[in-house]
């Protein structure tokens, strides 16, 4: 490289482009992008595209930054229109959706029905839903310790062990959670020692890791003291006396040091079916 120059990198552009909210095509185009990093890309997302002059639209925006086009569009005519105009402009065009539907129709025998967002309506499952999420909120850090029982998963662990977030994403799949925080010097809640109904689960994580995310937590609200909640040694007690009451009430644990909230969930989610399973 001549000196005095400088290395651009490249930018990429990917559209997508959808008749719904856009959630399912956010999700897959998240996970490819994932595959690829040091990579400059520049997402453009044209959601509830269900008219010819809406696609007409996204299709400008495409052409003044031509780049790959991702697609769930479940009208056979916008669908046709979109390709056809993506490769007039010379763009690759993608519907994610094409080959999973092709799939389910052969293995169903049924014909689509090509309604746009319809794993969005109000349905029974969607209501259920519903419900878990009111039953989490209520049931968050120790609340309603009195209807504990009714929950299907019981999150107990230390402070900052992700127990909330993790119970919310539950809760949007339709799961009835509730959460319970463990304190050094406090017993556990009796309500939670004689539940039955639900599976409990027991988060941890490195006392390194909670050291961190408790420091980080006590900046935001403008605390600088150095406590027991922040002292390495302390916490280290704090992770082995928790770790000792999962082992003592024969709790199923999750580190949750380096695991995203969605891996949590999913290995929640694991042991859920396997004791469903086992029950059944």
């Amino acid at each position: 490289m001549e000196e005095g120059k400088r290395f651009v990198s490249k930018a990429f552009h990917v559209h997508l482009v959808s008749d719904a909210t856009g959630e399912t095509l956010n999700a897959i185009a998240k996970a490819a992008l994932a595959q690829f990093e040091g990579v400059d890309v520049r997402e453009h997302a044209y959601m509830m595209v269900r008219s010819r002059r809406q696609l007409d639209r996204a299709v400008d925006h495409i052409r003044a930054e031509p780049g790959l086009v991702f697609f769930t569009l479940v009208s056979p005519e916008l669908r046709s229109a979109l390709i056809g105009q993506c490769a007039e402009i010379s763009v690759p065009c993608l519907d994610v959706l094409e080959g999973p539907i092709s799939a389910m129709g052969q293995f169903l025998g049924a014909p689509e029905t090509h309604r746009p967002g319809g794993q969005h309506e109000v349905d029974q499952r969607y209501l259920l839903r519903i419900e878990a999420l009111n039953f989490t909120i209520q049931h968050d850090d120790g609340q309603s310790l009195d209807s504990l029982n009714d929950a299907e998963i019981v999150l107990v662990g230390a402070s900052r062990t992700s127990k909330t977030p993790t119970c919310v994403y539950l809760a949007i799949r339709g799961v009835r959670c509730a959460n319970v925080p463990l304190v050094p010097g406090i017993p556990a809640p009796q309500a939670l020692l004689a539940a039955t109904a639900p599976l409990v689960i027991g988060l941890w994580a490195s006392p390194e890791r909670l050291v961190q995310l408790r420091r980080n937590r006590l900046a935001v609200l403008g605390e600088g003291r150095n406590t027991d909640y922040v002292e390495l040694e302390s916490v280290r007690s704090e992770v082995t006396q928790t770790r000792r009451l999962y082992d003592q009430h024969g709790w199923p644990s999750i580190d949750v040091s380096r695991r995203s909230i969605e891996e949590t969930a999913a290995a929640i989610l694991n042991l859920l079916n396997e004791r469903q399973e086992a029950r059944a």
